[in-house]
């Protein structure tokens, strides 16, 4: 019994003794940018600091593996004449898939080779976003309504079929509401637990904790009533702490309700930093290792930094990007308009 006591207090001491985590104070980034001609990427899966996959519009698909030294880039053709544009995507150790936007939708699994592992004829298809579970069995893509419900699509194999699950076992969506292609993180994984946000006519989250089987939806005070406003990307740093950002597409400079924070799982949310920058922004990260409190947010206005977990905000830079995707606390991959980057925290 005495040792088991000496065990429980040394354990006591050594965890007292750990210094609290310190949010640091970045001031800037370093940005090295690579020119990808002739496509919009919204959609990329950074694997390390040399390392990021890419899928765009325009049927362009790419990676470099040594930091941007070397590209290799393709473009897939559909039946000869169409160009898939692409705004999903996701990774593997099988291969790399590509979710492609409006009708038909179009998802590719390649590796060896290409192959379609998913088709759906529609005059309001369009998917938005797409991500595995760590097991890399399971997968998830969200799409716009076809009917009165959200457009959801599972895999259970890997990637190789994929089904819709039906409007009768999912949230029913209001006239109007959709989602947003903007940075292909609408949706969180986190264990078996998913996350997703909405826009347009209502700004909400759906909610999963068994992989799509069920779910519940959430209301956020996040501006919304019309297309262009509400979330545009959604990130968790642990099952409790969350973060959603977006605003209004058509006015960019407005930074009123924009973003929003919850602490308890997504049932409920707070605005923070209203009508205080940044403004509309289409994709957020929580930084690896900073404890919730270390946050980036990117878009066409810019690229904004907070260290206490989003109450207050710095803009380290006001170049225009759509994604960002972190591999390390200090390094992370970024996308936008006929380009990749590299970014790093200083």
């Amino acid at each position: 019994m005495k040792r088991y006591l000496t065990i429980i207090l040394l354990t006591l001491i050594f965890f007292s003794c750990q210094p609290e985590y310190t949010p640091r104070a970045i001031n800037k980034v370093e940005i090295e940018t690579f020119k990808i001609e002739n496509s919009s990427i919204r959609a990329i899966v950074g694997v390390n600091e040399e390392t990021v996959y890419f899928a765009g519009s325009n049927g362009k698909l790419g990676n470099t593996k040594d930091a941007g030294k070397t590209w290799s880039i393709e473009t897939i053709s559909y039946q000869d004449s169409i160009q898939p544009h692409f705004r999903s995507m996701a990774k593997t150790k099988d291969g790399v898939f590509a979710l492609s936007i409006a009708n038909p939708a179009l998802l590719y699994k390649i590796n060896d080779a290409k192959k379609i592992v998913y088709t759906e004829n529609h005059e309001k298809v369009f998917y938005d976003s797409m991500h595995f579970f760590e097991n890399e069995k399971d997968g998830i893509a969200v799409g716009d309504p076809t009917e009165n419900c959200p457009s959801i699509i599972i895999t259970n194999d890997g990637g190789n079929s994929w089904t819709k699950i039906p409007c009768s076992e999912l949230p029913k969506f209001e006239d109007g509401e959709a989602f947003f292609a903007a940075s292909n993180t609408n949706i969180k994984i986190l264990g078996n637990t998913v996350w997703i946000g909405s826009g347009g006519k209502k700004a909400r989250i759906l909610k999963s904790t068994d992989k799509g089987k069920s779910w519940e939806i959430y209301t956020t005070p996040v501006i919304q009533g019309n297309g262009p406003q509400g979330i545009y990307s959604i990130d968790f740093y642990d099952e409790n702490t969350g973060i959603v950002i977006g605003g209004d597409y058509s006015k960019p400079e407005d930074n009123c309700k924009n973003k929003a924070i919850t602490n308890d799982g997504g049932k409920t949310w707070t605005v923070i930093a209203d009508n205080e920058n940044p403004n509309y922004k289409s994709c957020v990260q929580f930084v690896p290792g900073g404890k919730g409190k270390e946050i980036v947010t990117v878009g066409k206005t810019g690229i904004s930094y907070s260290n206490d977990g989003g109450t207050t905000w710095k803009e380290l830079s006001k170049e225009s990007f759509y994604s960002i995707q972190f591999v390390n606390n200090t390094t992370a991959w970024l996308s936008g308009n006929e380009k990749i980057a590299r970014l790093k925290l200083m």
